[in-house]
């Protein structure tokens, strides 16, 4: 198959250090289709050998197993060329019809690795210059609007350049292989979907976390915060994973509307709601594997007096016959005690009590996304006294399935398989439009409760797992996170 990959933002950042490394991979590997031509576009004056260069020198800053030798990078820099471009005028979209125009494709992928406020405009002028013809494919990447507003005017703009199976809206959290065994153990397996309701579950926990705080991105988060650089859409794409019923067969829009159902059913805040179950923070001075690091408000680009959320946790239910009362809680945020993203099926307790179990402690599967990536499967047995007699007490036991081990070097990255999906015009693992608009919907009155909220958001030591209030929040029904047990 013969493509044509266009970056837009070919200079950026998330193109060295993510795009670029996930292609090499699918070269190295072989998925990579053949007649590829990879093609950045920016601003700066370079020729095709001098973006080459630059490429290989920012692979050196790429792990090391991951990096590649010499020999292989000759061959893969064969695929690479660049197009200078100013993408806000207009004359500037003929140098790329002209390089676009030397041979033939079977399709041709813009991927807009820009600024967001740039979308409208580079869409527009792809139709302008009869660039958006039926081979076309366009990948957008978050944040897709700062609100509803905004991310109906860049889906308007996309739409009217191109047609929704055209467009594909990138979360690489859906693209990670922990997140492909989520829909595998769910529906490809009968095990768990009987008791994959309100009769047995007591309530759902969603944590991602990281122990890296802003970094160099001050400027970038102080306009997006933590609701929506990963509530909007990471952790409700897992959401939606998780409570969507069985799709009717496997094809795109078959999960899609499972997964727009979901959104829908999501309980609508109210003033009490907005009070009570969302919980925002901002980490403070403390300490990371006992170095000392600054607070959110002393890092480069950050506003001294910044109300920016570095965290987020909340409570939210689903309103459908599945999941009618079993608390949904998600939490999110920077600096904390340490990087990891899991979810912890929590199970109710046997209906009547035989053997005598450990306190605080449930059945539980927990599903590990990062940076372990496997399953966890939490149980109570019977140990045997010397006598060979049990003493009714139960201990806690697991069964771990550890898919790194298993898979080993069968699993591929997450950007590495989107990428190919794109270029295979697969949709499943991409964001349709009314799926994003109705997370905006949801998410947007937390927006709106917090300009109004004079408090600010409530600090917690970097190193920890939040502010006390999300444990007070969860505790309220009697239930606490992972861990607190």
């Amino acid at each position: 198959m013969a493509f044509d990959l266009v970056f837009f933002g070919g200079t950026g950042d998330l193109v060295w250090r993510k795009l670029m490394p996930a292609l090499f991979q699918a070269f190295r590997h072989g998925t990579l289709p053949d007649a590829g031509r990879i093609i950045g576009v920016g601003r700066d004056d370079l020729s095709d050998e001098q973006y080459r260069q630059q490429i290989q020198s920012r692979f050196e800053q790429v792990e090391g197993d991951k990096r590649p030798k010499p020999e292989e990078f000759a061959r893969f820099a064969s695929l690479l060329c660049y197009v200078r471009m100013d993408l806000s005028q207009p004359a500037a979209y003929a140098a790329l019809a002209s390089r676009l125009a030397e041979r033939e494709t079977d399709h041709v992928v813009m991927y807009l690795s820009t600024a967001p406020s740039l979308f409208t405009t580079v869409c527009e002028q792809l139709a302008a210059s009869g660039l958006n013809t039926p081979k076309t494919r366009i990948v957008l990447e978050k944040p897709l609007g700062h609100d509803l507003a905004s991310n109906r005017a860049i889906n308007h703009a996309v739409g009217l350049a191109f047609k929704e199976q055209q467009v594909f809206r990138i979360d690489h959290y859906l693209g990670k292989p922990a997140v492909q065994n989520l829909f595998a153990m769910r529906f490809g397996n009968a095990l768990f979907e009987p008791l994959w309701r309100r009769e047995h579950i007591a309530n759902i926990q969603i944590t991602m976390s990281e122990e890296l705080g802003v970094e160099k991105r001050g400027g970038f988060y102080e306009t997006t915060g933590a609701l929506r650089d990963m509530v909007q859409n990471h952790a409700l794409q897992l959401l939606c994973a998780i409570a969507m019923e069985p799709p009717i067969n496997a094809h795109a829009d078959a999960i899609r509307d499972e997964k727009l159902k979901v959104l829908r059913a999501l309980k609508r805040w109210t003033p009490e709601t907005l009070s009570q179950h969302v919980i925002r923070g901002q980490y403070s001075a403390g300490n990371i594997e006992g170095k000392a690091v600054p607070g959110y408000r002393e890092e480069r680009g950050v506003d001294p007096q910044s109300s920016t959320e570095t965290f987020v946790a909340l409570r939210t239910e689903i309103a459908n016959w599945r999941w009618a009362g079993v608390p949904f809680y998600i939490r999110t945020g920077k600096r904390m005690a340490s990087r990891e993203a899991h979810i912890d099926i929590n199970f109710r307790p046997t209906p009547h009590e035989i053997f005598k179990s450990p306190v605080g402690q449930v059945n539980k599967l927990v599903i590990h996304l990062q940076p372990k990536d496997g399953l966890e499967l939490h149980l109570f047995a019977q140990g045997q006294s010397k006598r060979g007699q049990g003493n009714g007490t139960l201990s806690p036991v697991h069964l771990d399935l550890d898919f790194d081990k298993r898979f080993g070097s069968e699993r591929v990255g997450a950007y590495e398989r989107l990428l190919l999906d794109v270029l295979d015009g697969r949709l499943n693992l991409f964001v349709r439009s009314d799926e994003q608009e109705e997370a905006w919907r949801w998410v947007e009155p937390i927006l709106q409760h917090w300009q109004g909220d004079t408090n600010g958001p409530r600090p917690y030591a970097a190193g920890t797992w939040g502010p006390s209030a999300a444990s007070a929040m969860i505790a309220r029904d009697g239930f606490c996170w992972s861990e607190e047990n």
